[in-house]
């Protein structure tokens, strides 16, 4: 694949308060840190073996099963669905973390092993105690009222086909090496998204084979990757970007780990715009062209032009809804569309 857009940031830090967290918000682009992780234990026991960092977190690990996902060595690691999209090409199960590290490190030698991989597994409900010695320090008034969620993923040389998530990343590798290619979200439809349901990990997919593009099939893609960046990790390595990038990630050796921050910046009372989507699927996509570019109108009005505009001309008592948005002011929406869907 050619990759034609312009390099993506790169710092070289190791102070976690050296984030230009600010900045981060306003430029809204990927930014590499590197070996801002490096010295975390994890990542130096994974520089020492697959071994070591294997039994490093053991020592945190105190029984919870955990959900693993398992492909056949045919799929080669790309975890996405069955030829005719009837079903997902992998399976899911409860296990105990200590068995799938020790599954997943005695297949290291196989030439073509099985895929393993164990995603977004939160560090404070399976393994307390880990971010004690291996955290970044999050200490930007913005993460007091939106405290992240901080996940591990491990597995063997696996892809996480393109997607996007609604949060925003930092991801460190803390053991193997991680390619991120990433596109901004104005590319959706030249990244050719699957069906909303089901997903290969709760987020929609691209369609195409990265390994492989099917270029006939999917000839848009072409122009998708005149946008992409790529981003290489090596262990210590943080990756910063924003919210809705669509992201495909290659774990690069027989043994990876990587640990991330999701986050928000919006208020915690309000809803999911994956909800307004569903909700505009039953209510506009159908309708006639003419209506739908009307609406199109009002939504530029109210929603995507200025937040003032519709209630400038109103007296504060007046606004409603158009009003400042608040706790109080959700609950009252969220009352209001749920008896009008039930009626």
């Amino acid at each position: 694949m050619t990759i034609t857009a312009p390099p993506i940031k790169v710092l070289t830090t190791t102070d976690p308060d050296h984030i230009p967290y600010d900045q981060l918000m306003v430029d809204q682009a990927p930014v590499i840190f590197r070996g801002l992780a490096k010295d975390w234990p994890l990542v130096q026991a994974g520089l020492q073996s697959s071994q070591t960092a294997a039994d490093y977190l053991k020592r945190f690990y105190q029984g919870r099963p955990v959900t693993a996902y398992t492909g056949s060595p045919d799929i080669g690691g790309r975890f996405f669905y069955n030829d005719d999209l009837t079903a997902l090409n992998f399976q899911a199960g409860r296990a105990l973390l200590t068995d799938f590290l020790d599954q997943l490190l005695a297949h290291l030698d196989d030439p073509v092993p099985p895929s393993f991989y164990l995603g977004s597994t939160d560090l404070g409900i399976y393994l307390p105690g880990l971010r004690e010695e291996n955290d970044l320090a999050l200490t930007h008034e913005m993460f007091t009222a939106n405290p992240p969620l901080a996940s591990i993923w491990i597995g063997n040389r696996t892809t996480a086909t393109a997607h996007y998530d609604m949060s925003h990343n930092l991801a460190a590798c803390v053991a193997g090496r991680r390619r991120f290619t990433l596109f901004p979200p104005d590319q959706v439809a030249n990244l050719y998204p699957g069906p909303l349901e089901p997903t290969p990990g709760g987020q929609v997919v691209s369609m195409v084979d990265f390994r492989n593009p099917d270029f006939n099939r999917f000839p848009r893609f072409r122009e998708a990757l005149n946008h992409a960046q790529i981003a290489d990790l090596e262990a210590g390595d943080v990756l910063f970007y924003p919210a809705l990038w669509w992201h495909h990630v290659e774990a690069l050796e027989p043994f990876n780990i990587l640990i991330n921050y999701w986050w928000n910046t919006s208020p915690r009372f309000m809803d999911t715009p994956m909800n307004t989507l569903l909700h505009a699927l039953l209510s506009l996509r159908d309708r006639p062209e003419a209506e739908k570019q009307s609406w199109r109108a009002l939504f530029d009005y109210y929603i995507f032009g200025p937040t003032e505009t519709p209630r400038a001309h109103l007296p504060e008592a007046a606004q409603g809804a158009l009003g400042q948005l608040d706790e109080l002011t959700a609950r009252r929406l969220r009352a209001q569309l749920l008896h009008r869907l039930n009626r």
